[in-house]
């Protein structure tokens, strides 16, 4: 793919995302998710694999469907209310008519079989925009929303901590791994979206980058099995070493910034008086710290079978860009101290 085409599709990406932040008419929003989606389809589609082409056009066709549900929702609305306005869609049938197609888009259980097949048909540069860029869009549209019952986004939020939690336990395929890791993401997202919208954006912010930082330490290594992280010492002995702090993290475990937004849906989810529902998820948390830390245990305490020369590439020096990785690393881990400023932040 050509600079020049590559800067378009990325303009398109940022620009159907653009256009979705900043409408309050359900039409405009649907105009800017769908730009969004045709922005992606080529740098999916890109590599010419017959693997590639499967996962792009799974995507669409899912992307699609999501995109029709979401226009139906919302001239149901405006039939029956007589507005198009974001904030105004209060009757509960099409309210919850568009919940369902924007989980259907974020990839929500149940409505989650698309996404683990899509990821593992994408390279990881592409699967980090998959897993990250292209929530933002539906976030903001469910953020603005507010619908007055939270019975629906708090089943599918629970169900989705459930199901990527459980999920993810005997892949060996660390881009499926990754998309049972965001549906459980999502799914604390989900559980507190009607309660506390700025905590939501909290935890969306701190997904972005703990995601972010491991798709690049994947991306560094070269590895996309399990196995293949066998060999992370003899490549990149440093950050074979800081990675299973990134897992830890997005695992949830204090004193990294993955603990942060868990604790704060803790306490929210028993100050709404639902103690059931918030000891239910921090028990799916137990199910996704399992394969977070099996993947530790396959990065550091195992060594794939290698020569004297194979053992010694990290005296190589290496062409690749580390800074984007430093950063969001740095961040990932070091970023629970400064959570009474990052609350004033997002509260304000």
């Amino acid at each position: 793919m050509t600079p020049h085409i590559l800067t378009i599709l990325l303009m398109g990406l940022g620009l159907g995302t653009t256009i979705t932040f900043a409408s309050s008419h359900w039409l405009l929003a649907w105009m800017g998710l769908e730009i969004n989606t045709l922005a992606i389809l080529p740098l999916m589609a890109n590599r010419h694999h017959p693997r590639a082409v499967e996962a792009t056009t799974k995507y669409f066709l899912t992307q699609a469907t999501a995109a029709a549900t979401v226009l139906f929702a919302s001239i149901t609305n405006a039939w029956i209310s007589g507005q198009w306005t974001i904030e105004q869609m209060n009757h509960p049938l099409p309210a919850s008519i568009m919940i369902v197609a924007l989980a259907l888009k974020l990839g929500l259980a149940p409505l989650h079989a698309w996404l683990p097949e899509v990821l593992q048909g994408l390279d990881l540069t592409t699967g980090l925009i998959v897993s990250t860029w292209q929530k933002l869009a539906p976030f903001i549209l469910l953020i603005q929303m507010q619908p007055a019952d939270p019975s629906l986004p708090i089943i599918l939020g629970l169900s989705s901590t459930l199901i990527g939690g459980w999920g993810g336990l005997n892949q060996t395929q660390l881009r499926k791994t990754m998309a049972y890791s965001s549906i459980a993401h999502l799914g604390w997202m989900f559980l507190v979206i009607q309660f506390s919208p700025s905590l939501t954006m909290l935890t969306l912010s701190t997904y972005l980058i703990m995601t972010t930082s491991l798709f690049l330490t994947l991306k560094l290594n070269e590895a996309t099995t399990l196995n293949m992280l066998a060999s992370s010492w003899a490549k990149t002995p440093i950050l074979a070493s800081i990675t299973p702090l990134i897992l830890l993290s997005l695992a949830g475990l204090p004193p990294l910034t993955g603990f942060l937004p868990k604790w704060f849906i803790l306490q929210e989810l028993s100050n709404q008086g639902l103690p059931l529902i918030a000891t239910l998820a921090a028990l799916s948390a137990l199910l996704s710290a399992y394969f977070y830390l099996r993947i530790s245990y396959t990065m550091i305490l195992t060594l794939s079978p290698n020569n004297i020369v194979g053992t010694a590439t990290w005296r190589l020096l290496s062409t690749k860009a580390t800074l984007p990785l430093a950063l969001s690393t740095t961040l990932t881990i070091l970023l629970l101290p400064l959570a009474p400023t990052l609350m004033a932040l997002f509260m304000f």
